[in-house]
């Protein structure tokens, strides 16, 4: 029987740059997580792909699925739905598979609920300032906008408390470096492994 798979999940304030780091990550031909694209309801940004970057939904579409329990967590963050369905996680859990979701802070704090065993990542951006300046870069916010997501990165860098590691998004190498020497050291906790070497020892 596989070892079950572990549930990754990289978090952190908006335009602290998760999909990024998530796409170097899945880019490298040593990576074997599998990914679990998320739904939104927000509209695509140029070079997204629907079924690649996310699942894009309606309101209506995503609401129904809420209603169905068929998503690990969901959360709304200015004014749009982002959530993850559950059964793909699920499934390739039990085949002994690393899945890797990149979502927003409110849905890790659900998955910690939901899945307590699960390894929680937070990318801290080095500094507020440069925070803003990836968020101004990116060119479709309006300043209203980046106002209310600077605001609300200030809230949710206060509940980095809830995550088992905090890693720095200074460059993308070094923080993907970082996220898989951290998933690497979780596949070797005692607790993870010490069941299986004993069965093979034959020792109780």
């Amino acid at each position: 029987m596989n070892e079950r798979g572990l549930l990754i999940v990289l978090s952190g304030p908006s335009g602290v740059g998760k999909g990024t780091v998530r796409k170097e990550i899945f880019s490298q031909p040593d990576t074997t997580f599998q990914y679990s694209i998320s739904m939104t309801t927000r509209q695509p940004r140029i070079g997204e792909v629907d079924g690649v970057d996310y699942f894009f939904k309606s309101r209506e579409e995503f609401e129904r699925l809420i209603k169905e329990d068929k998503l690990l967590e969901w959360a709304e963050f200015v004014g749009n739905y982002y959530g993850t369905p559950i059964d793909y996680v699920e499934k390739t859990l039990q085949e002994g598979k690393d899945v890797f979701l990149e979502i927003e802070v409110q849905g890790a704090l659900q998955v910690r609920k939901a899945f307590p065993d699960g390894l929680l990542i937070f990318l801290m951006p080095p500094s507020l300032s440069e925070l803003k300046n990836r968020i101004v870069t990116r060119g479709t916010e309006t300043e209203d906008i980046i106002n209310n997501r600077m605001r609300v990165a200030k809230e949710e860098i206060e509940m980095m408390d809830a995550y088992d590691y905090v890693v720095e998004n200074d460059k993308i190498e070094l923080a993907c470096e970082r996220i898989k020497s951290i998933v690497t050291a979780e596949h070797c906790r005692r607790e993870r492994v010490s069941g299986r070497y004993k069965k093979m020892m034959g020792v109780e």
